[in-house]
């Protein structure tokens, strides 16, 4: 697909954008790529495949950016990414994308926006604005998970927490991360070292580099609050473990003096005179002893 930069982005074609000059976005897959390129007379190092990008940047060639996007998918944050390369020219935006999500993207920019790509900064914000525009709200539903498992925690509701948390923690780490990579390639690109951008329309990097920021810090936030959801629970379980040690060292305190008398008595000596009629009386001794631990447990608010 080919959309002519303006305010409303309009499909051409390949003829129209070659005799024209004017500003245009093309939409490709990875085996039209190369052809297109060498269409527009673009020579740029394509240096890994699609299925080998795995994180966000963007440098400078000799005729133009190239950049990579590896974009989470919301729902499935552990799972596999939209992988998107981009070439940008003094005319041409090229995105390839063997996804369909690129399109995807356009479609939505063309549906709600107003001014959908007057020029070239506009359009890449609004491309960048798109792809993050649903993560503010994922974000929310990480955080009221979160007080749900610190509510649980407090309740002593926490068999499963460390099931749910782990998994939370893993996805926040791994946006947080994709949020600080797209945040220094969005620096990058208002840096404009070389010079491929209007300078009065270098504040929609500015921009968008804004909301990259707070939703990293965001994240950043939620992390810590992981971690002291985690610490409560961490807390609770050792509290309640060592209740239990506690339980068995009172059982195995008050089982002690029973065994030496009963591994006292089970050797029979002939001597010993309560063989005879010593069961009654070591019965009433254990109890006796029994009641003397309890007594003394009690006293010092030990059960």
């Amino acid at each position: 697909m080919i959309y002519l930069l303006g305010s409303q982005l309009v499909e051409t074609d390949m003829d129209t954008v070659l005799q024209s000059g004017a500003p245009a976005v093309f939409v490709v897959s990875e085996n039209q790529s190369q052809s297109v390129l060498n269409a527009l007379s673009v020579n740029v190092e394509l240096d890994r495949t699609l299925a080998e990008i795995s994180f966000c940047k963007v440098e400078s060639q000799q005729e133009c950016l190239y950049g990579t996007l590896a974009i989470p998918r919301l729902l499935d944050v552990l799972g596999c990414r939209y992988l998107i390369a981009f070439v940008i020219t003094e005319n041409y935006i090229v995105l390839i994308d063997n996804s369909g999500f690129s399109q995807r993207l356009i479609e939505r920019i063309r549906m709600k926006r107003a001014h959908q790509g007057d020029t070239r900064e506009r359009f890449l914000y609004n491309f960048i604005a798109e792809f993050i525009s649903g993560d503010a709200l994922i974000l929310d539903q990480y955080e009221h998970e979160l007080m749900e498992m610190e509510d649980e925690t407090a309740k002593g509701e926490f068999e499963t927490i460390q099931n749910r948390l782990q998994p939370v923690r893993k996805q926040l780490l791994i946006l947080r991360g994709y949020y600080d990579q797209l945040m220094d390639m969005i620096r990058e690109l208002e840096e404009n070292e070389d010079r491929y951008f209007a300078r009065k329309q270098l504040k929609y990097f500015g921009t968008a580099g804004d909301r990259a920021e707070r939703l990293k810090d965001r994240t950043s936030y939620l992390l810590e609050y992981a971690q002291q959801v985690r610490d409560a629970y961490q807390s609770l379980a050792d509290a309640r473990q060592n209740d239990n040690m506690r339980f068995l060292t009172v059982i195995s305190t008050i089982f002690f003096p029973l065994t030496l008398i009963t591994g006292w008595y089970g050797m029979n000596f002939e001597n010993m005179p309560e063989l005879k009629e010593g069961y009654p009386v070591i019965i009433m001794v254990s109890l006796v002893v029994v009641l003397i631990c309890l007594l003394v447990f009690k006293r010092r608010k030990i059960l």
